[in-house]
């Protein structure tokens, strides 16, 4: 179930990861321009925004599920997120860059949504799921072809992090995802626009 102290540490920092080594253990810190650091801060201050949607959404989507076995799924997805929640914070730091501002307003908005996709039932759960991490990983994909060529130990992070949400997708179209209609697909891609494009500057 969802706690305080999980919520806070979603939103402002150290959140439990499972342990896993971080992907830029060891990568040294690339020679970066002033222009290329802030680009790389934007882009990890809108990852970061994004990883603390995604707990969110699956803490909400947790709280709800009906099956224990969905539940276990979102609770170990949700593990390698705040994995990837540490490692962003590690790379805003190292890039002397700090998270948006906006942070609880995506973590609230987020838990509603995941909340209310869940009560549709497991099967539009898990497509919710699905749907969103397809959409995380083109976004990823598009970090990835803009962040600069010398920041090879962000570039290890959002590899990691790209392997993790597809599997995260597969996993769940395998457990019987349902697909969800093309509106509302557009309408989830929308809302994500407006969070990257807000957490970029804010």
């Amino acid at each position: 179930m969802i706690g305080v102290d999980r919520a806070v540490r979603t939103v402002f920092g150290h959140p439990r990861g499972t342990g896993r080594r971080h992907p830029a253990a060891g990568i040294p810190e690339g020679e970066l321009s002033t222009v290329e650091r802030d680009l790389a801060g934007r882009l990890m201050r809108v990852n970061l925004a994004g990883e603390v949607s995604a707990q969110a959404l699956y803490q909400g989507q947790a709280l709800v599920a009906n099956r224990a076995s969905l539940q276990a799924r979102l609770e170990e997805a949700a593990a390698e997120e705040n994995d990837h929640l540490i490692w962003c914070e590690d790379r805003l730091e190292a890039l002397g860059a700090q998270g948006s501002w906006l942070n609880p307003l995506w973590y609230a908005g987020s838990f509603l949504i995941g909340a209310a996709a869940g009560m549709a039932g497991d099967r539009w759960n898990l497509g919710f799921l699905a749907e969103t991490e397809r959409q995380v990983v083109r976004h990823l994909d598009g970090h990835l072809a803009r962040l600069p060529a010398a920041d090879v130990a962000t570039r290890a992070v959002l590899e990691q992090m790209r392997v993790d949400e597809g599997r995260h997708a597969t996993s769940a179209s395998h457990a019987g995802a349902a697909e969800l209609p093309a509106p509302l697909k557009r309408a989830m891609s929308a809302a994500s626009r407006v969070m990257t494009g807000l957490s970029y500057w804010i």
